[in-house]
């Protein structure tokens, strides 16, 4: 058995307790104890001096695209050929992970198999990444595409049950339905809908008769509510919502989600005038408008208790891949949560949403050993989980991806820790 002791860490275990100082031992693949650790359980463990930094539960982005290749070009999504694109979704597994990111749930593909195959390649320990849900390419009706590259095309309720029939039969864990335009397209609006009652019907029941959720990019008032009234299990965006829709959504909060990608809309009209989209052009399609609507009615989901995700969209030249944890930071700065609220949202609910809510996103004894050690507190700063460099250690089903080099890690409880790197050492006596 292969054990790992972190001693003295701040545990922040995602229950909505205050953190405490202690240790954690992981045994194997799981966390076996927390708190107080029996030194003879503990052996001859590998032990990692905590030295009071953060432990907690890995990431979860529940809006990821492995296959978005920070393009500039909506098009460069499907112009990208397949061999060249299978390898950078690869790169983004593994950027997800280097981010402390250890949950993932595809929102679409680029490709048919681009998500399914690094799924099953990482799920067989070939190539480094998240523990991850696959999506394929997301469906549309004809007319309502955002890229038509990218597109599986269905129309009409037999057109959407046997589309989701081929998807399933390429073994996604999940579909996607593009329900409503973008603005950045030039030619799709927002609150435009362009999916029927019973496409959406269609879709969700197909679905959920072989065992699959269904997620949505929704970000119109009808949109929301059809998703609502059929079984959607994921709404992303969810921008224009309206009093019906949020009381919906208020109703039906034990078993849906909502992941509105805040980051892209932030970012989308602040940042991306460098790649040919400034501000003025931002606001004027909308996206001012979007955003204060969509931020608006966010703080009233939060409010109601409706369960907001971070991830979204990562992957565009102004939104590119390795900056996940900024959305955590929108959740605090412009959508009211707590930094603890905020953490519980992207570890707990993660492990709910990966529908393995009693084995991932806590610190507790029989949770899976998916863990990061943080070079500060989270808690009083949200935006240090988007430093590299502060995640000292990552660690996936109990062995370390990450191992960064002011970790000071020994055998056995009675051998020397080591010297203190001046940089901890800060740290510690900075600690109240």
């Amino acid at each position: 058995m292969s054990k790992v002791l972190f001693r003295n860490v701040s545990v922040l275990d995602s229950t909505g307790a205050a953190p405490y100082p202690g240790d954690v031992l992981v045994e194997d693949d799981r966390i076996a104890a927390v708190g107080t650790v029996d030194p003879t359980r503990a052996g001859d463990a590998q032990v990692v001096e905590g030295r009071g930094r953060t432990l907690m539960s890995g990431l979860c982005d529940a809006h990821t695209h492995f296959s978005w290749n920070n393009s500039a070009d909506l098009d460069g999504l499907g112009t990208m050929p397949v061999e060249e694109h299978l390898l950078f979704s690869m790169e983004s597994a593994r950027t997800y992970i280097d981010s402390g990111y250890t949950m993932c749930l595809g929102a679409a593909s680029a490709k048919e198999r681009l998500d399914v195959v690094c799924r099953d390649a990482i799920n067989a320990g070939r190539i480094p990444g998240p523990r991850y849900l696959a999506n394929g390419p997301e469906i549309a009706v004809t007319g309502g595409a955002l890229i038509k590259s990218i597109t599986k095309f269905a129309d009409g309720p037999e057109g959407m049950r046997k589309a989701v029939r081929e998807l399933i039969d390429l073994g996604v864990d999940q579909i996607k339905l593009s329900m409503t335009g973008e603005e950045i397209t030039g030619t799709q609006r927002a609150e435009d809908t362009y999916f029927s009652d019973e496409e959406v019907a269609a879709a969700v029941a197909e679905a959920h008769r072989r065992g699959k959720r269904v997620c949505a990019h929704a970000r119109s008032a009808e949109s929301v509510k059809m998703c609502v009234r059929h079984g959607v299990d994921i709404v992303y965006h969810a921008s224009f919502t309206d009093a019906e829709g949020m009381d919906m959504l208020e109703a039906n909060k034990d078993w849906v989600f909502v992941a509105p990608g805040i980051n892209w809309l932030v970012a989308t009209l602040y940042e991306a005038e460098a790649f040919g989209f400034p501000q003025e052009a931002a606001e004027a399609v909308g996206y001012k408008k979007e955003l204060e609507q969509a931020t608006e009615g966010l703080r009233e989901m939060h409010r109601r208790g409706i369960k907001l995700l971070p991830g979204g969209d990562y992957g565009f030249a102004w939104t590119p891949h390795g900056t996940y944890a900024r959305d955590l930071e929108h959740f605090v700065e412009r959508l009211g949560f707590t930094p603890m609220e905020a953490i519980i949202s992207a570890t707990a609910w993660g492990g709910e949403i990966m529908l393995r809510p009693d084995e991932l996103g806590k610190v507790q004894p029989g949770y899976l050993a998916d863990l990061i050690l943080v070079d500060g507190d989270p808690l009083e700063d949200i935006t240090i989980l988007q430093d590299h460099d502060k995640l000292h250690a990552i660690m996936k089903d109990g062995r370390f991806h990450k191992e960064d080099s002011p970790l000071v890690t020994h055998r056995g409880l009675d051998d020397p820790a080591g010297p203190v790197t001046e940089r901890t050492r800060e740290y510690v006596e900075a600690r109240p």
